[in-house]
């Protein structure tokens, strides 16, 4: 697994973040993502679940690859747990102070992590998948969740979204679930119109949506480091 780190020159021990990415795998996107968050003063890893630091453009590339991490999820809890210990292995991360955010298949890999109880402070899904590949038991979860989700997301069914908050509830969890009016699946892409258009999926950059889930995110770290 070939990560993609970030971290604001001359820092002092900050919190480390997790990055973790679309289906696409560690792209351009994430990439970005990653830089982002440094420049927020945190220390930031882009997170390979593919290995080789992979990614892909097209659908068909994209679904079995996902699906190879999703069907052996022991595997992939192990690539997650990895990447956080690459992480807290760099110079200058407090490895008191962590956080996971994913986007899409990230979303999911990032509310995994928290359902594991996984030491961290927060984790943040961005129009992911609320599926539950570990149901977490009562006070199990430590980390403070943020699901940002978009409200005509077509992907996401109504089913799994009460199912997560009859979830999140019996496991006393401490979360927010804030939904975007008028948001598709993967709003905070801003290639995911062309990507919609390109392969018939119900994708959209949603400008006003990708901004104010991002501000949530920057108020839920400022509050918790």
């Amino acid at each position: 697994m070939v990560g993609y780190f970030a971290q604001t020159s001359g820092a002092p021990p900050s919190p480390g973040v997790l990055v973790l990415p679309e289906w696409w795998g560690l792209n351009d996107y994430i990439r970005q993502r990653t830089e982002d968050i440094a420049h927020l003063g945190f220390s930031a890893l882009g997170v390979d679940l593919y290995g080789a630091g992979k990614a892909v453009n097209h659908p068909d590339e994209a679904g079995p690859l996902m699906s190879g991490v999703l069907e052996n999820m022991e595997a992939g809890t192990l690539r997650l747990k990895a990447a956080l210990a690459a992480l807290i292995g760099q110079p200058g991360v407090d490895p008191s102070r962590l956080a996971a955010i994913g986007f899409c298949f990230g979303g999911a890999m990032a509310l995994h992590m928290a359902r594991l109880g996984i030491s961290l402070k927060a984790a943040v899904s961005f129009h992911g998948a609320l599926d539950s590949f570990h149901k977490a038991t009562p006070g199990a979860i430590t980390a403070k969740i943020l699901v940002c989700h978009g409200d005509a997301d077509e992907l996401i069914s109504k089913e799994s979204i009460q199912v997560f908050h009859d979830e999140m509830r019996s496991a006393d969890a401490n979360y927010d679930f804030i939904s975007y009016p008028g948001a598709l699946h993967g709003f905070t892409s801003p290639e995911a119109d062309e990507n919609g258009r390109k392969y018939g999926l119900p994708l959209a950059y949603n400008e006003s949506a990708d901004n104010e889930s991002w501000q949530a995110m920057i108020r839920l770290f400022t509050e918790l480091f």
